[in-house]
Formats: C-alpha cells, sequence, structure tokens
C-alpha cells in the first residue's frame, strides 16, 4: 500500500507539471494603440516629404550612378594593361576631354548660326510668306491665320503682359542655369562613383550573409554588366546617328546642322520613340529653308529609322542587354510614365537585371527538388 500510495503521488505531481498554463491575453489600451499608430503615419509622411524634398538629388545620384556602370566596362577593359588607378585617370580624362571637346566644339557654332539665323529671319520669313505654298494656304485658311497673328500682336503690344513674357525669359533662364548645374552635379559623380565602384560593390555585400556573399556578388557582377553593356550600347547608336546626322544636314543645308545633330543626338539616348522625336523635330525645322529639304530630311531620317530598326541597332543591343522586344516596350513605357525621360532610359537595364535574377535565383529555387521529411514507423 505504501508503495502505491508513492506511484499515486508522483503521477498527480507528473501530470500538474506537464499541465498547459493558460496566458492570459494582454489587454491594449486603446489611447496607446492610437497614439502609435498616428506616430507611425506621421513619420511615414516625414519621410515622404524628405524623399520629395530630395527628388532632385536623388535623381542626380541615380544618373550617375547609371553612367559609371555603364563606364566601368571600359576601366575593366583598361585594366588589362594598366593598374585600376591608372585605368580609372584615363577613363576619366578621356570624359573630360570629349565633353569639353563636344562644348567647345558645338558652343561656338551654335551662337554663329543662331546670330546668322536671327539676321537672315526676316528674309526667310518673307520667303516663306511669298511662296507658293503659303499662298495657297493662306487664301483657304487666310481669316483664321490673320486673327491668330492679330491676337499675337495685341499680347506682345498690351504692357500688361511684358511681366509675364520677362517672369517666362527668366524662368528659362533658371532652367537653362539648373540644367548646366545638374549636367556638372552629375558629371562630379559619375567620376567619384567610377573610381570606388568596385569598394561600393563590396559594402553592398556586407549587408549579405557571410554564406551568401559568393552568390550576391556574382548576380551583382552580372547585373552591373548588363547595365554597362546597355549604356556603351545606346550611346553608340545614339553617336552613329548624331555624326550621320551632321554629315547629311550639312550637306542639304539644314539651318544650323550642329544643333540638330546634338537634338538627333540626345534623341537616340530615349528608347523606343527618341529617335523618332528627334526626326520630327529636325524634319520641322528644315521648313525654315525650304519644304524641299525638309522632305528630303523626312525621307532621310525614314530610311535611317530603318537600317537602325534592323540592322544597326541588332549588332549592338544584342551584346549589350538580352531581353525580350515585348518586354522592352513595356519597361520603357511604364520608366516613361513614372519617371519621364530618365524612368525611359533606366527601365530598360532594370529590367534586364529583373530578367537575371529571376534566371538566376527564382528559377534554380522553383526547379530544385524538396526533400520530403522522414516519417518516424508508428508503433
Amino acid at each position: 500500500m505504501k508503495f502505491k500510495n508513492n506511484e499515486t503521488t508522483s503521477t498527480k505531481k507528473d501530470a500538474t507539471a506537464t499541465a498547459p498554463v493558460l496566458a492570459i491575453p494582454r489587454k491594449i489600451n486603446p489611447f496607446t494603440f492610437g497614439l502609435v499608430g498616428t506616430l507611425g503615419v506621421l513619420v511615414a509622411l516625414l519621410i515622404g516629404a524628405v524623399v520629395g524634398q530630395l527628388a532632385t538629388v536623388l535623381v542626380y545620384i541615380g544618373v550617375a550612378l547609371f553612367l559609371a556602370l555603364g563606364l566601368d566596362p571600359i576601366v575593366r577593359f583598361l585594366e588589362r594593361k594598366l593598374p585600376r588607378p591608372a585605368a580609372v585617370t584615363s577613363v576619366v580624362l578621356g570624359v573630360i576631354i570629349v565633353f569639353a571637346g563636344i562644348m567647345l566644339a558645338i558652343i561656338p557654332i551654335l551662337i554663329d548660326q543662331i546670330a546668322t539665323l536671327i539676321k537672315d529671319a526676316p528674309g526667310m520669313v518673307q520667303d516663306i510668306t511669298t511662296s507658293s505654298w503659303f499662298v495657297h494656304f493662306t487664301e483657304q485658311y487666310g481669316d483664321s491665320v490673320n486673327k491668330g497673328i492679330q491676337g499675337a500682336l495685341q499680347f506682345i503690344q498690351d504692357p500688361n503682359n511684358l511681366t509675364q513674357i520677362g517672369g517666362g525669359l527668366l524662368a528659362v533662364g533658371a532652367g537653362i542655369a539648373g540644367g548646366v548645374t545638374g549636367v556638372m552635379i552629375v558629371l562630379i559623380l559619375t567620376l567619384y562613383f567610377m573610381a570606388s565602384l568596385r569598394s561600393m560593390k563590396g559594402v553592398a555585400a556586407r549587408f549579405v550573409p557571410a554564406y551568401a556573399r559568393p552568390r550576391f556578388s556574382e548576380l551583382l557582377e552580372d547585373v552591373s554588366g548588363a547595365v554597362g553593356r546597355y549604356v556603351i550600347g545606346q550611346v553608340s547608336l545614339a553617336t552613329i546617328n548624331g555624326v550621320l546626322s551632321l554629315i547629311f544636314l550639312s550637306i542639304v543645308g539644314a539651318p544650323m546642322p550642329a544643333l540638330l545633330a546634338l537634338v538627333a543626338f540626345i534623341g537616340s539616348l530615349i528608347p523606343l520613340v527618341g529617335t523618332l522625336s528627334g526626326s520630327i523635330i529636325n524634319t520641322l525645322l528644315c521648313f525654315f529653308v525650304s519644304p524641299t529639304t525638309a522632305l528630303i530630311t523626312g525621307i532621310y531620317y525614314l530610311v535611317y529609322m530603318q537600317i537602325e530598326a534592323y540592322v544597326i541597332s541588332p549588332r549592338i543591343m544584342s551584346k549589350a542587354v538580352a531581353v525580350p522586344g515585348a518586354i522592352v516596350v513595356i519597361a520603357a513605357v511604364g520608366g516613361g510614365s513614372l519617371g519621364g525621360v530618365l524612368g525611359a532610359l533606366v527601365a530598360i537595364p532594370v529590367a534586364a537585371s529583373a530578367i537575371i535574377i529571376i534566371q538566376k535565383v527564382l528559377f534554380p529555387a522553383q526547379d530544385a527538388k524538396k526533400v520530403a521529411p522522414k516519417q518516424e514507423p508508428i508503433a
């Protein structure tokens, strides 16, 4: 009986020890919950306001990093024969020389051609107004044209509108000055990023656990390589368009061929619609010379766009970024809607980077065979 009593007592103790303890839920004070939620919303609004104020700076940083990744393949190519500091210095000097050369070559020509255009503007206007096509146009729509001209003259002659015109000119001047300042800031940041790109990649890898760093570094190199090849490919297309435009427009006698070639170059940097937009602008400006010149220019750009789309671009961009055509269109349209011209420029390398990550991370993880856990036999 004594043995049984001890057994009964130990059984009761074990049952008490293994019995689950029910946790009493702690009530949250509604005031505390509302205060914490309100503070979270205020912090989110503050972060959004700060990001909004720094939007221009963030755009400068993004563009500079984008260009630094584009110049990195050139640095790597020079590293085969030179140490990295010498390679970076050579690329930096090359960029400065090219930028200064473009400015020194274009600005005097632009000033001279703009002065010539202002001087010859009355004669060009008279030639246009006395041409047969303009006379035919005014015979049919003369009343509308005269009303538009009279309205424009009344607006200019009204003293109350001089303040608006002056404010608009000041805004244009401030915009030009801001653009020049932005270009200089982007150029300086690009040089700094290009010089420290390798260390930046090393710092980014430090945020990843040690066991995943080799894989992360490999993906980072693939992504940066895709961006660099895209930038070089797009700049090559733009250079070809700009040089050929300068030669052709100089031959046909277009007004300000250097400026129009620069428009063609900048337009070709924008994917999909850039070449077409630059071609339309140059063709319309050629109307100041004659409709025949504009017609010849339009035919030239139609032929060039076909050659670029089917001959030049596939040969260059096939080695730059392997992105399907449908994704290129979707990325460019989406990037243009979100970020304008810069968004369209960055969208395609971002899409290429996403494709690389999907192919090398997501698909292998989905295709990996998962071993089912072993089930213990039931006794």
